[in-house]
């Protein structure tokens, strides 16, 4: 029997992109599901409950803003990996598409093949295999448990996204260690090495905040990386 193919979902009200993007994704071996605006796009999600979305930030009805809130806030679709895909390029509007949940920012223009590795990318994000749950990460007051996706400082809670806390959890399983930005995009996002995008350095500057006084321990080392330094006091 042939296994079933992941299945991507792209939400966009331009015709010509989602066709662009549903002829590079099939030929990469993905079944496309689409919709041509947000309310429809959100629907569809919860109903099929696709591999991973490829989300408009500007369309009618719902902007993609809305969409990933939505999602985010339905356990069902909550862990789906989100790609916004969008022709504004300001910090500020990455850092809002980050803020309600999404997994990366890719703006118009785009590379089809770039966009397709992502999406392989994220697809192969897999949850714990296993009876054994993982042992919770510790560094100074920070605590990581992946078993139950949540992270602490000091005993209070922090409210991460799925990608914050894949990218805390690595620094702080590796604290005191230099992680460079090929390491981080690898690892936490699955990407391939040198790949041109400023989502490390978004993501770090979004965690920083969450992480309120804390975040000064998370370390840029200029022309290296990053790395959760907790040898402070």
């Amino acid at each position: 029997m042939e296994a079933m193919r992941e299945r991507v979902l792209v939400v966009d009200d331009e015709p010509d992109v989602r066709m662009l993007l549903r002829t590079n994704l099939r030929a990469a071996g993905f079944d496309v599901l689409e919709a041509a605006n947000g309310a429809e796009g959100l629907a569809m999600a919860k109903h099929e409950l696709p591999t991973v979305i490829i989300l408009d930030l500007m369309m009618p009805e719902m902007n993609g803003i809305e969409v990933c809130r939505a999602l985010r806030r339905h356990p069902p679709t909550s862990r789906i990996p989100v790609l916004m895909l969008t022709a504004k390029t300001s910090e500020e509007d990455k850092v809002v598409g980050f803020e309600v949940g999404a997994d990366d920012y890719v703006t118009k223009p785009f590379s089809p093949r770039e966009l397709v590795l992502r999406v392989r990318a994220v697809a192969r994000r897999k949850p714990d295999q296993g009876s054994a749950k993982p042992i919770p990460a510790r560094a100074g007051l920070i605590t990581m448990d992946r078993a139950e996706m949540t992270a602490t400082i000091g005993g209070k809670k922090l409210k991460l996204t799925s990608t914050e806390f894949r990218l805390l959890e690595l620094l702080v399983r590796r604290a005191g260690s230099i992680q460079s930005r090929d390491t981080l995009l690898s690892e936490v996002w699955g990407y391939q090495a040198n790949l041109d995008t400023r989502t490390v350095d978004t993501h770090v500057r979004r965690l920083r905040e969450k992480l309120g006084k804390a975040g000064r321990l998370v370390e840029t080392v200029r022309g290296s990386g990053y790395r959760l330094n907790t040898s402070e006091p």
